[in-house]
């Protein structure tokens, strides 16, 4: 914005500056703006997905197209929507988490998606070990302490089928782009949120 300019926006702002003085007007405004804020949640994520392009993390392929190959091979396996893009989405947290990537993945999932898939998005680095832990003087069947549990399997397939075998030079992923329309209609209106009436309460 030029110096001098006038911000269109500077007046839609709340009033209180102590959350307990805050009106039903103030919350408006915010519930307002937090709402254009959400529809440009999957523009946001392209942009953090591209921060996984470069960084190979000693692997054959770089962070960014072994999220393009796990998400590729869900899609030509004819998984849903919902599903490819936790695919997509599933190591999205290595930059920021990288102890605990499953963890981010799974908080930013979890409004848009079943109960079946955050699950399994959450759980998915503990099965993924089940493929290297031993190398690494660790336990592979830490798995085995959800065995029972009704995803497990569904979890299990996940990174056998998709994650596991995602990391293959000679593989042709789809783009990125060919993936933002599947972000837009899963990641724009939210199932479950704090931040949403309860059915209960309806």
């Amino acid at each position: 914005m030029a110096d001098g300019a006038v911000d269109p926006h500077a007046h839609d702002r709340a009033k209180f500056h102590a959350m307990v003085d805050g009106t039903a007007e103030d919350w408006a405004i915010i519930a307002s703006a937090s709402a254009e804020f959400g529809r440009d949640l999957p523009k946001r994520l392209v942009a953090h997905l591209n921060l996984l392009k470069g960084d190979c993390g000693g692997f054959a392929i770089d962070r960014l197209e072994h999220s393009l190959q796990t998400a590729t091979r869900a899609h030509q396996a004819g998984e849903d929507e919902e599903y490819v893009v936790c695919a997509l989405l599933h190591d999205i947290g290595d930059i920021l988490g990288p102890r605990n990537h499953a963890d981010i993945a799974a908080a930013i999932l979890q409004p848009f998606v079943s109960e079946r898939n955050h699950w399994m998005v959450a759980h998915h680095a503990i099965f993924q070990g089940y493929y290297f832990f031993h190398h690494l003087g660790l336990d592979r069947n830490l798995r085995d302490q959800f065995r029972g549990h009704p995803d497990f399997e569904y979890t299990a397939k996940f990174c056998h089928v998709y994650d596991q075998e995602a990391f293959d030079p000679n593989f042709q992923s789809m783009p990125l782009e060919a993936f933002e329309p599947m972000l837009g209609r899963v990641m724009s209106t939210p199932k479950r949120s704090i931040y949403m009436p309860s059915r209960a309460a309806e």
